[in-house]
């Protein structure tokens, strides 16, 4: 639902430019038809959040809230004070990791003398770890995802010309996508007067912390998978399934130009139809090379980028009538692009997420070590599921 969400949002968002557009060419046609389209995606859009707002109290009714969740916070945090690990179970780590406040820092954080540690302006992780699949398989140890490479072929004739013969075979071809635990361990560091704030402030300092690590490092994995040979974790960019084919589409883009977000745009996709709920994933200086170009006309931009409100790692790209939400990612590098729908990537989570706090590796700068250890695993779950386009670098 979350993911319709954004789709619909971004849908909204190209018909409000499209309305815009409209308005100031005096077309009254066209301005009408994109507000009715924005009407109607407004309905859209509140009958989803009013069900996410309904599956979230239902959810929040089976979590500790009040009183209670002050006392579970105080032991956790009694025992991460005395160096005790605690463990957050898959469904915890599932929540938390899909938390957008965790991702942007806008969750009201615990202060005490020494201990708010500021974070460097704009240092969210990328969102690239709230828009994939992500799966609780606790207990397995691996997990196989069947998907399909190419379907049947329907053949015809007339009935007197195939009569008495046998009909044309035509078999579908199945890949099967394997993801299988991979260790993730995540280590951050705190100045050491953290420990003035109550066990319960002192708990959601080291979560907050804790789970930012993770998701840095989930978001790296993601697009890259583990840099091994044969890898265990799968990335966007290095996706295998179980005979070694790539479950990945590439294209050979060249020089960052006009004709790069269309050569993308359309190698994604089947014959007949184009990629929906796709974005492009690139880094910062890529998205640079794309808003510096520019027409016949040197002051007028080719391409139109629009930051989210709220959250500068993701956008859209209006490129004429077309728009391309982005997420930059910094782990991409400035050699490729990534574009394709992110829920075709699934991450899965193997085992509890186990953190604890150590003093002795940073002893004399009076610090803490925040440690964590988690199982997970990933892999793309859809033929082409992203197309890779390689581009020459050094363009930003």
């Amino acid at each position: 639902m979350r993911r319709k969400l954004i789709d619909l949002a971004n849908q909204r968002n190209s018909a409000l430019q499209a309305a815009e557009a409209a308005l100031q060419a005096n077309n009254q046609a066209d301005y009408t038809s994109a507000m009715e389209r924005v009407a109607n995606l407004n309905t859209d859009i509140q009958q989803i959040q009013d069900l996410i707002t309904e599956q979230e109290r239902n959810i929040d009714m089976r979590q500790p809230s009040g009183a209670e969740a002050r006392d579970m916070a105080e032991e956790r945090g009694a025992l991460l004070m005395r160096g005790d690990a605690i463990n957050f179970s898959a469904s915890e780590v599932r929540r938390a990791i899909n938390s957008v406040t965790v991702a942007s820092g806008t969750l009201v954080e615990p202060t005490g003398a020494g201990s708010e540690i500021r974070d460097p302006a704009g240092s969210n992780v990328s969102s690239i770890v709230d828009q994939v699949y992500i799966q609780d398989l606790s207990g397995m140890s691996a997990f196989q995802e069947p998907y399909v490479i190419t379907e049947l072929t329907a053949h015809g004739g007339t009935p007197a010309a195939q009569a008495g013969k046998a009909r044309t075979e035509s078999d579908p071809t199945f890949g099967v996508a394997e993801l299988k635990p991979y260790e993730v361990s995540t280590t951050s560091f705190v100045d050491r007067n953290i420990e003035r704030l109550s066990p319960a402030s002192y708990y959601n300092k080291v979560f907050i912390m804790a789970m930012r690590a993770l998701r840095r490092k989930a978001a790296d994995l993601i697009i890259n998978g583990d840099g091994a040979a044969s890898p265990t974790f799968y990335g966007i960019t290095t996706a295998k399934n179980k005979k070694g084919a790539a479950i990945f589409a590439t294209a050979n883009l060249g020089t960052i130009d006009a004709t790069t977000l269309d050569q993308l745009y359309f190698a994604y996709g089947a014959d007949e139809s184009l990629g929906g709920n796709s974005r492009l994933l690139l880094t910062k200086p890529n998205l640079k090379a794309l808003g510096a170009l520019r027409g016949t006309n040197e002051k007028q931009r080719l391409f139109t980028i629009t930051p989210d409100a709220g959250n500068g790692n993701t956008g859209v790209i209006s490129d004429g009538g077309v728009i391309i939400p982005y997420t930059l990612a910094s782990a991409v590098g400035d050699n490729k692009l990534l574009y394709g729908d992110p829920i075709n990537f699934e991450l899965g989570l193997f085992s509890e997420f186990s953190v604890r706090v150590d003093d002795s590796v940073k002893s004399v700068e009076r610090m803490h070590a925040i440690l964590g250890d988690v199982l997970l695993g990933g892999n793309l779950i859809c033929h082409n599921g992203f197309v890779v386009g390689s581009v020459t670098a050094g363009q930003g």
